[in-house]
């Protein structure tokens, strides 16, 4: 019996089959690695990908989706996450994966407890599982604000 998985860190073993949540997993493993080769790998190529959270704003292709991520991961904030209160849900060349992610935010200054409202959505391109695309939202407006002060500076008045 296969144990069901109900919070994705990317510490997890991979299922084997070369499904889509081999490949959230592998993105959980990736993102909170810093490895942008995985990443890269994890994501489709050129322009089809995009992304909208409150760090990276909307960002079309992944040329800037990786831009987005070597700004994180050079910066002075140590950010992990893990996936969890999931639903799952897809078809053979698609698949829909929306939940939560809740983790840290650290520097040397302090930390933070993050919680996003996460969705991420893979299609099969040549017979591999991709990310083509990711949202993520905070909903409450102080954990926002401190959020993009630990990133930023400053938290945003306006979207990029």
């Amino acid at each position: 019996m296969t144990k069901l998985l109900t919070e994705i860190t990317g510490r997890e073993n991979m299922v084997g089959d070369g499904g889509a949540l081999d490949a959230l997993i592998g993105f959980y493993r990736a993102f909170n690695a810093g490895d942008l080769n995985a990443l890269a790998a994890n994501w489709a190529d050129g322009d089809k990908a995009s992304m909208d959270n409150p760090i990276g704003g909307i960002r079309r292709g992944w040329p800037s989706i990786r831009d987005g991520y070597s700004k994180l991961f050079a910066g002075k904030a140590n950010v992990r996450v893990a996936f969890h209160d999931f639903t799952s849900q897809g078809g053979d060349d698609w698949h829909l994966f929306v939940g939560r992610e809740k983790g840290s935010c650290v520097t040397a200054e302090g930390s933070i407890e993050l919680r996003i409202r996460t969705t991420r959505w893979f299609t099969k391109i040549d017979g591999l599982w991709r990310q083509l695309h990711h949202h993520g939202s905070i909903e409450e407006p102080a954990l926002l604000a401190a959020y993009q002060q630990i990133i930023f500076g400053a938290p945003l008045d306006r979207p990029a």
